[in-house]
C-alpha cells in the first residue's frame, strides 16, 4: 500500500494537481484500494487532525500579518529598519533583511512577509538601480526568516505533529533566525560593496528619532506577542488574536490608514491562505494515518538509525532529504508527515525533539526559495516583475549562506537550545 501511496502522490505532482488533492487522492487509493477500512474513516481523521486547539494560531498570525500591510505597519517597519542601516553602502539591502526580520516577528509566514516587505522595498531598491534579479532573490530569502523567527507557523505544525512544546520551539528559533539574518545582511553588504551598488541609499532615509516614533506602534507588537508568551499569561494561540486586534486598533483607529474595504479584503485573503493551509493539513494526517497503520513510521526510524548509526551521520542524511524533498513539497505537508518518523529517528540517537524540529523547519524552509516550487521566489518574482530564471545566479549564493547556517544549527545544538534551557517552560 505505501508504494501505492507514494506512487499514486508523486505522478499527482507531476501533472500539477494542487499539492492537498494529491494527498487526498493517494490517500484515499490506498484506503480503498488495499485496505477494508470505511469511507468514514476520511471525513473522521481530517477531524481529529484538525481538531486541535494550537492549529488555531495558524489563521490568526496570517491575519495579523495581512493586516500590518495594509494598516501600514509594514511600511514603517521599513522606514525604521532604513533610518539605522540605510546610509550606508547597501543600506537598502540591509533594510531588506532587517526589515523582514522584524515582520517575522509578526506575521509567522514567509509568503506574507514576502508581500507585505516587497510591495514598499522592492520598487524602491530598482530605483537606486540595483539589479532585479539581485533584488528578488534578496527578498525571497530574506523573507524565509517569517518560518524560523518565531512565531512560526510551521513551527506550530510541528510541535502539533510530534507532542512538542511549541513556546520553547518559538525560543529555539531566535538565534538561529538571527544568526541568518546576519549572515545575510553580511553577504548582501560586501556583495554591494564588490559590484558598487547602492551607493545613494542615504536618499531620503528619516531621522531615526522619526522613525521610531512613526513606528513604535509596530515595534511593539512583536514585544507584546512574545511577552505574552514567555511572560505565562498567554498562549500561543492566546496571542495570535491578541495580535490580529492590535493590528486592527493600530490600523483603523491609531495609522488611519486602513478602510473598511482594506479590512474585508484582508479577512478574505487570510480565508483563502487558511483554507488551502488547514485542508493540506488535514489530507496530511489521513496519509499519516493510514503509513502509520503500515508500520511505515517504526519500520522507517529503524532503518535510518541502522544505516547511520550516529547522530552526525544521521542528521547528514535526513539534512539531504529534507533539502530535496522541500523542493517538491509543501512545508506544511512535509511535517505532518514526515516529522513524527524523522524525530523517532533523530530521538534514538540522543538528539533532543526541539533541536530537531528547528533543524527540520530551516531546512524546509529553503524550499520555499528554490525550484521548482519556490513559492517565495515566484512572490518574489511577481513584484518585481521579472522571471525566475533572472533570479537564479544571485539565489544561488544566498542559498549556500543559508545552507553553511543550517549545518551550524545542525551540528552545534547550544545555537538552537540555549534560549530554551535557559528560559523555556
Amino acid at each position: 500500500m505505501t508504494g501505492a501511496i507514494v506512487s499514486a502522490m508523486l505522478v499527482l505532482f507531476a501533472i500539477s494537481v494542487p499539492i492537498a488533492i494529491s494527498i487526498g487522492l493517494a490517500s484515499m487509493i490506498g484506503l480503498f484500494g488495499f485496505t477494508t477500512l470505511p469511507a468514514i474513516v476520511v471525513p473522521q481523521q481530517i477531524y481529529i487532525a484538525l481538531d486541535k486547539f494550537p492549529l488555531a494560531a495558524i489563521p490568526f498570525f496570517i491575519l495579523a500579518g495581512n493586516l500590518m500591510e495594509v494598516g501600514g505597519l509594514s511600511r514603517r517597519l521599513v522606514e525604521f529598519a532604513r533610518a539605522f542601516v540605510g546610509q550606508i553602502q547597501g543600506g537598502l539591502a540591509a533594510t531588506c533583511v532587517l526589515t523582514c526580520m522584524l515582520f517575522s516577528a509578526i506575521s509567522g509566514s514567509s509568503v506574507a512577509t514576502t508581500f507585505a516587505v516587497g510591495v514598499v522595498l522592492i520598487p524602491a531598491m530598482l530605483q537606486y538601480g540595483y539589479p532585479v534579479g539581485f533584488v528578488a532573490a534578496l527578498m525571497a530569502t530574506s523573507a524565509e526568516l517569517g518560518v524560523i523567527i518565531p512565531p512560526s507557523i510551521p513551527m506550530i505544525l510541528y510541535g502539533v505533529a510530534t507532542q512538542t512544546s511549541i513556546p520553547q520551539l518559538f525560543l529555539a528559533g531566535i538565534l538561529p533566525g538571527l544568526m541568518i539574518a546576519g549572515a545575510l545582511l553580511l553577504t548582501a553588504l560586501v556583495w554591494c560593496r564588490i559590484r558598487g551598488w547602492g551607493k545613494r541609499d542615504g536618499e531620503g532615509c528619516l531621522p531615526r528619532l522619526t522613525a521610531i516614533r512613526r513606528a513604535i506602534w509596530a515595534l511593539l507588537m512583536p514585544v507584546l506577542i512574545m511577552g505574552g508568551i514567555y511572560g505565562g499569561i498567554t498562549t500561543p494561540t492566546e496571542a495570535s488574536v491578541i495580535a490580529v486586534i492590535y493590528a486592527m486598533v493600530v490600523g483603523l483607529f491609531l495609522h488611519r490608514e486602513m478602510t473598511w474595504t482594506d479590512l474585508i479584503n484582508a479577512f478574505r485573503k487570510s480565508v483563502v491562505t487558511s483554507a488551502v493551509i488547514m485542508f493540506i493539513i488535514g489530507t496530511a494526517s489521513l496519509m499519516g494515518y493510514l503509513l502509520n497503520r503500515q508500520g511505515v513510521p517504526d519500520a522507517a526510524a529503524l532503518w535510518l538509525t541502522n544505516t547511520f548509526d550516529g547522530p552526525v551521520s544521521l542528521m547528514l542524511a535526513i539534512n539531504a532529504m529534507l533539502f530535496v524533498i522541500g523542493m517538491f513539497i509543501e512545508t506544511g505537508a512535509s511535517i505532518i508527515v514526515l516529522a513524527p518518523i524523522l524525530q523517532d529517528a533523530a530521538a534514538r540517537v540522543g538528539i533532543a525533539p526541539v533541536h530537531f524540529g528547528t533543524v527540520m523547519v530551516v531546512n524546509l524552509a529553503l524550499g520555499m526559495i528554490t525550484p521548482p516550487l519556490g513559492v517565495n521566489l515566484f512572490a518574489a518574482a511577481q513584484i518585481a516583475g521579472c522571471s525566475v530564471t533572472q533570479m537564479l545566479k544571485p539565489l544561488m549564493v544566498f542559498v549556500g549562506v543559508v545552507v553553511l547556517c543550517l549545518l551550524v544549527i545542525s551540528f552545534v545544538p547550544a545555537v538552537s537550545m540555549t534560549l530554551p534551557s535557559l528560559i523555556g517552560r
